[in-house]
């Protein structure tokens, strides 16, 4: 899954995001889901979340649990 949707994405879900300084490198973060930002149901670049360690970034990869 590609993290474009946000009913793939629910709190406790361990992802990849790419954070905001790290966009031109594409360097993925990996971590567990606590908030989701986006509102609308998709998003082109992936749905925006906060992990549980406070970082905020776009939904690359959702790993399976």
């Amino acid at each position: 899954m590609n993290g474009q949707n946000r009913n793939d994405i629910k709190p406790g879900l361990s992802v990849s995001i790419v954070l905001k300084q790290d966009q031109r490198t594409g360097k993925l973060t990996r971590g567990i889901v606590k908030d989701i930002l986006t509102n609308s149901s998709t998003h082109p670049h992936g749905i925006k979340v906060r992990l549980t360690d406070g970082q905020v970034g776009r939904v690359k990869e959702i790993h399976p649990s």
